[in-house]
């Protein structure tokens, strides 16, 4: 899907929005479409791409002005024509190695838009704390988060696979945006299909093809040693919202997605007493407003919550063939094996 696409489309979000119908009290008013099992549909194919960052930079108020928006959704507009612009065909070949860069703005869909939740274009996604950021680290998440750092710097980043990225592992998605929580991946693919039975919610993320399994029954009991990816979520209705409750989330599935302002730091693993509560409410025909809320007292100092516009995508959903893991992980990894036999060791 192109960037332009893209905009068109949240741009239909974001007027439905502005007029208010983004919000609980509005859905109140509306009646979503029910299944066969009477609950309300969610189905279909969404997505929650925004240019809104998961946290608030320091200085700005949780509801942006006009003017701000128009800045921002202008300078996204700019550097997308910019970046999307052909190639000279006759400019020179590059030096020997020399870096041979990425994707460029045809192959991206970072978010052209401000998200707009109850009319109010946001600064953040998350909602609380009030200042919009996640709260501070406990002591004992600190030294955690520590002690993994200085364990990952003793290696080289291609010493061995374990190394790398979940993500370059084609483990889980990029972006950690396959949830629990459900952010937007601030790359490309922030696209999800979701599918109803009586019993179950399946919510299939497009990136890496992660899926998640949500049951509708009462929760039983999970030895704390069984902790799958995405965790282990049961789900039940509330009205109109649909509540699902997440936790024996795995180990290693830390949440560091690119809307963070300290994106580059090592995150501490989820503890395992995390609890993450979601809240799925459809508010219009092309709309579900998303809310989420993260426990975890070993390792935050308080809990905090977000709030993420999610719109009807009317595209189809492709498999994502995740060739890192299949052809970019070897090539790397045998890569550096060669610069060690050269007697180049350098962990750069």
């Amino acid at each position: 899907m192109s960037m332009r696409q893209s905009s068109l489309l949240v741009g239909l979000c974001i007027a439905i929005a502005a007029a208010g119908l983004l919000s609980p009290a509005a859905a109140q008013q509306w009646q979503a479409p029910r299944t066969s099992h009477g609950h309300p549909d969610l189905q279909g194919n969404w997505s929650n791409q925004t240019m809104t960052p998961v946290e608030r930079p320091e200085g700005q108020g949780p509801v942006l002005t006009p003017e701000q928006v128009a800045r921002r959704e202008g300078r996204a507009e700019a550097a997308y024509e910019a970046g999307a612009s052909p190639s000279d065909p006759n400019r020179p070949p590059l030096e020997a190695g020399s870096a041979v860069g990425g994707y460029n703005r045809v192959y991206l869909d970072p978010g052209m838009l401000v998200a707009v939740v109850n009319g109010e274009p946001r600064s953040s996604l998350i909602t609380d704390p009030p200042d919009g950021r996640r709260p501070a680290l406990t002591a004992k998440a600190q030294q955690i988060r520590d002690e993994v750092q200085d364990f990952m710097e003793s290696f080289g980043p291609f010493d061995n696979p374990e190394n790398r990225t979940l993500a370059d592992r084609c483990i889980v998605g990029f972006g950690a945006h396959g949830g629990p929580p459900m952010t937007p991946n601030y790359g490309y693919n922030s696209n999800y299909t979701i599918v109803q039975t009586a019993d179950y919610v399946m919510i299939h993320t497009e990136q890496v093809h992660d899926t998640r399994i949500i049951y509708l029954r009462e929760p039983e009991p999970v030895p704390d040693d069984v902790r799958p990816w995405f965790g282990v979520s049961y789900g039940h209705w509330e009205g109109e919202t649909l509540v699902v409750e997440t936790t024996n989330i795995h180990p290693l599935q830390q949440y560091r997605p690119r809307g963070f302002v300290d994106a580059g730091v090592w995150e501490v693993r989820p503890s395992p007493s995390m609890k993450i509560t979601e809240r799925l409410t459809r508010v219009d025909e092309d709309g579900i407003l998303y809310e989420f809320t993260i426990e975890d007292p070993e390792t935050y100092t308080r809990p905090w919550s977000g709030q993420v516009p999610f719109w009807r995508f009317d595209n189809l959903l492709y498999e994502y063939n995740c060739h890192e893991g299949n052809y970019a992980m070897s090539n790397i990894l045998s890569g550096a094996r060669f610069q060690e036999r050269e007697g180049n060791n350098e962990r750069d």
